[in-house]
């Protein structure tokens, strides 16, 4: 290997990760063009193309794509050997990778890391926020925070908070307009403000409990979007109903800007937990993370 390769496949991808040279640089603390120049170095070494770059964005070839495949791992199992050592020298260091939704990310872990990074100071948490359903392996994150409904079997779980119940909300004005439902099948002649689902691009279907069965309804209205706030700002406008969980739309319940309907058939969803591979030996910053979430929701109870 040229004694080159190593630091420019890191640039490589750091700049793949975040499908832009700029945030790149950013995430590096260095410059732009150093990284631009470093990559293209590397890709003449090699003789091959690793990245398309267009006015918008960065994304890989089909060789640099194959190169990612085996390069993500290698340089994890690198770093993570890396942080063994400086750890077994003194304390838990180290980047704790997390891959989280928008919600519990802000509203459940923000909130906990406070105090987390107060006891632990040589420990870097590096949160990624998707919508998307992430295989954390593949991604090379150290753990993910889903709802439990979400997660595989072979996960180890920490449970982050209490069930989740859904509600189907709209503003007065749209209930003083259109009527409240009080059936199910009264959705059809209402506006229902559909969300577009980041892992597949399909409509969500909005699940009910009737006659202890599960039921999935398809809906239709003025709106399709794919952010949960854009969807309570068009029910804040009247524009529509939507199907959300309860603590998204809390403050505006509570303060009457928004109403609920169909209460006895919006069902309880598994709460938010923190998951991560069971059969993979945990980093010290995450086992760390684990005990200081456990003890923490002990302390509650």
């Amino acid at each position: 290997m040229d004694r080159r390769d190593l630091p420019d496949l890191q640039l490589f991808l750091v700049v793949a990760e975040e499908g832009s040279f700029t945030r790149a640089a950013l995430r590096l603390g260095r410059a732009q063009s150093g990284i631009s120049q470093g990559i293209a170095a590397l890709e003449q070494r090699l003789g091959v193309p690793l990245l398309a770059r267009t006015t918008r964005n960065v994304r890989p070839t089909e060789a640099g794509q194959r190169l990612l495949n085996s390069l993500s791992p290698a340089l994890r199992m690198i770093e993570d050997g890396l942080t063994q050592l400086r750890e077994a020298r003194g304390g838990v260091v180290g980047t704790l990778r997390l891959t989280s939704i928008e919600y519990p990310a802000r509203a459940i872990m923000i909130p906990a890391l406070t105090g987390f990074m107060e006891q632990y100071p040589n420990v870097t948490v590096d949160l990624r926020i998707s919508d998307r359903l992430t295989d954390i392996v593949e991604g090379g994150f150290d753990a993910g925070i889903r709802m439990g409904a979400h997660l595989e079997q072979d996960m180890s779980v920490v449970p982050l908070g209490p069930d989740l119940r859904a509600v189907v909300i709209g503003s007065p004005d749209y209930f003083a307009r259109r009527g409240v439902p009080q059936r199910l099948e009264d959705l059809a002649d209402h506006a229902c403000l559909n969300y577009r689902q980041a892992s597949h691009s399909d409509l969500f279907r909005w699940p009910f409990r009737q006659r202890e069965r599960r039921v999935e309804m398809a809906v239709k209205g003025p709106l399709i979007t794919d952010d949960a706030h854009v969807m309570i700002e068009a029910a804040l406008a009247g524009q529509g109903l939507s199907y959300l969980f309860e603590p998204f739309v809390s403050d505006h319940l509570a303060a009457g800007r928004l109403q609920t309907c169909l209460e006895e058939f919006c069902p309880l969803w598994s709460g938010y937990h923190l998951y991560y591979p069971g059969k993979h030996q945990k980093s010290a910053a995450l086992a760390a993370l684990v005990d200081y979430l456990r003890s923490k929701k002990q302390r509650r109870v």
